[in-house]
């Protein structure tokens, strides 16, 4: 996979991207109409952050995020 979950207790999870840009994930993701957040400052560089949302939001984000790893 291209995503790197960091360990969370939290409603959200921080993922590193390896590979694809954050950015562009967050862009394409966006034109679906999935809001995530990115950043791209010092220790958390190309990393993104989901918020746990209802199942059917999740449903979406993965089958989202599946077309990346093609």
């Amino acid at each position: 996979s291209f995503l790197e979950p960091a360990p969370s207790e939290a409603n959200f999870i921080l993922c590193r991207v390896k590979g694809p840009e954050a950015i562009s994930i967050q862009r394409e993701l966006r034109k679906q109409g999935i809001y995530i957040r990115y950043f791209d400052t010092p220790g958390l560089k190309n990393s993104i952050r989901i918020s746990v949302g209802k199942p059917e939001h999740t449903d979406a984000l993965v089958q989202a995020l599946r077309a990346w790893e093609e």
